[in-house]
């Protein structure tokens, strides 16, 4: 199985890289559909604000070709937002593969805005084949200042101030807020369950 990582320009595709060679897993950085032609699957990584991202991925053809996908995809971090239908950290509209709503984080008592740092995984969908092997209350790193509220698409949550969306699913479409690329063997297992095919 091959893995196209979709060249978002952001932060994290470098890391997104280093932890599927660390996996063994084929994968290429792909900047147009086109060029991801040839993939099995996608990654949409992302770090900074929804507006800008929509921009890029507008431009280089990958939203309109997002939106009648059938290849598994998982998008990490603001990659996953991006999945939902609206943002308001940007008041933009996203690429409404999840339904759902982006909103600000409002942490609290909780800790600072944003919300960084390790965090536990709860309320798992026991079906869920991106969890496979893992247990509740496994830790994962988070960075990000919006969220979205759990609902009929939630797969894992996490609390911080309110409960979040850590992992959500629609079809062969997944996402997790936080960065598996970043958070040791329990994302290295995720980002396995991803890339490889599943039982």
């Amino acid at each position: 199985m091959t893995t196209a990582i979709i060249d978002t320009s952001t932060a994290n595709i470098a890391s997104v890289r280093y932890a599927l060679e660390r996996l063994d897993a084929p994968h290429f950085l792909a900047k147009t559909p086109q060029e991801a032609s040839a993939a099995d699957r996608l990654i949409l990584p992302g770090v900074g604000a929804a507006g800008a991202a929509m921009d890029a991925l507008k431009s280089n053809g990958w939203a309109q070709a997002l939106r009648t996908e059938t290849r598994p995809l998982l998008g990490v971090c603001l990659g996953m937002q991006l999945l939902f239908e609206w943002s308001d950290e940007s008041d933009c509209a996203l690429l409404g593969l999840i339904p759902g709503r982006v909103t600000r984080l409002d942490p609290k008592r909780d800790g600072p805005w944003p919300h960084m740092g390790w965090n536990t995984l709860t309320q798992f969908a026991t079906d869920e084949p991106l969890l496979k092997g893992l247990r509740e209350g496994e830790r994962v790193y988070f960075v990000h200042g919006f969220y979205v509220e759990p609902g009929g698409n939630t797969v894992a949550q996490t609390q911080y101030g309110m409960p979040i969306t850590a992992m959500a699913r629609n079809g062969t479409v997944a996402g997790c807020q936080f960065h598996p690329e970043r958070s040791g063997a329990v994302g290295a297992r995720i980002l396995k369950n991803f890339v490889e095919p599943q039982a």
